[in-house]
């Protein structure tokens, strides 16, 4: 084996069997208290990795599964009501924490784009997190695997705010109903109503109004950021979120979907189910989950095709930040 190589290790046998196969080579890693970082699903999503092919794992360590509320309207907006979907959904056999039910904290990120990224304050309760993501088109990323589940997923509301649009919420006075709730939750009293206005130089684009608007007044402006620059600042949070942890990530190649596990009605999967990958490194087992898709679909850059998007930039910028290696060997168990 080329020790200058990252390992990924992968699995056609889509079980807990073939699951903890290609962890083996990682289980020592995961000591301590372990976090268990998965996507619960939208509310009527059905393309999510369902929990039950890996409870016996989830129990054997102990883990708690961790997630972090949503940047949009809906269940997973809110603390509760995203827990009572997580069971719903089966996560109901292991203690849940979302990472920031009781607030945020900032960790110092020298970066493009920022000086500190924003996580839920729980993050550092973890000795060791396990990743375990779905890989499936994204419509502005092109695809999201490990880096999308790390770097999205585990950011607070205002780390997703500045990543999906790095601009203040959008403002539609027309749709405001006035019922106070943006003002209750602004943290720098930046709102007023009657009419409804947003103060551009008090607004910390925190992204908090937003989810609790019950009339789409004040919405996230999609988009802002374009596909590169929504693609570099996912990449800059996963590298700040991953420095100095102990983290290993396991991608589920099934049920691949041109659409993202936030969406409440995905389209079909364009490829039939292609087993499931294991590493250390997070680049690198997201580089792997693109080969297989694009072989299996039988043509380069298959979200391109499928989505008009491509994901591969992912794999430029963060070679060039540091986020891990592209020089993977594939080891087929």
């Amino acid at each position: 084996m080329d020790k200058d190589r990252t390992r990924v290790h992968f699995t056609e046998d889509i079980s807990l069997q073939g699951l903890e196969k290609i962890l083996a080579p990682y289980m020592s890693r995961l000591t301590g208290k372990v976090g268990i970082k998965v996507h619960f699903g939208d509310d009527t999503n059905q393309y999510y990795v369902k929990p039950s092919i890996y409870k016996d794992l989830v129990l054997k360590l102990n883990g708690t599964f961790l997630e972090t509320n949503v940047l949009y309207k809906g269940k997973r907006r809110i603390t509760e009501t995203h827990i009572q979907l997580a069971k719903v959904h089966g996560f109901d056999y292991a203690p849940i924490d979302i990472l920031d039910s009781e607030g945020e904290t900032e960790i110092p990120f020298d970066g493009k784009y920022f000086n500190t990224v924003h996580v839920g304050n729980h993050i550092d309760s973890y000795d060791s997190i396990l990743v375990i993501s779905h890989f499936k088109g994204h419509m502005i990323s092109g695809f999201g695997g490990a880096i999308k589940n790390v770097g999205m997923g585990m950011a607070a509301i205002p780390g997703k705010m500045t990543q999906h649009a790095d601009s203040n919420p959008k403002v539609s006075p027309e749709r405001c109903v006035k019922c106070g709730k943006c003002t209750t939750v602004c943290p720098v009293d930046a709102i007023k109503i009657n009419p409804l206005v947003l103060d551009l130089n008090i607004c910390i684009a925190c992204g908090k109004c937003i989810g609790t608007c019950p009339s789409g007044a004040l919405s996230v402006p999609w988009g802002k950021t374009g596909q590169n620059g929504f693609t570099e600042r996912m990449a800059d949070y996963a590298k700040a979120i991953i420095a100095n942890r102990n983290m290993v990530y396991i991608n589920f190649l099934t049920d691949i979907s041109p659409d993202c596990d936030c969406m409440g009605s995905p389209r079909m999967p364009f490829v039939h189910d292609i087993g499931i990958l294991a590493s250390d490194d997070i680049l690198a087992v997201d580089a792997a989950s693109a080969d297989l898709v694009d072989k299996t679909y039988g043509k380069h850059d298959a979200f391109l095709h499928v989505i008009s998007a491509s994901g591969r930039y992912i794999f430029d910028y963060g070679t060039q930040i540091g986020l891990g290696n592209i020089d993977y060997q594939l080891i087929k168990l």
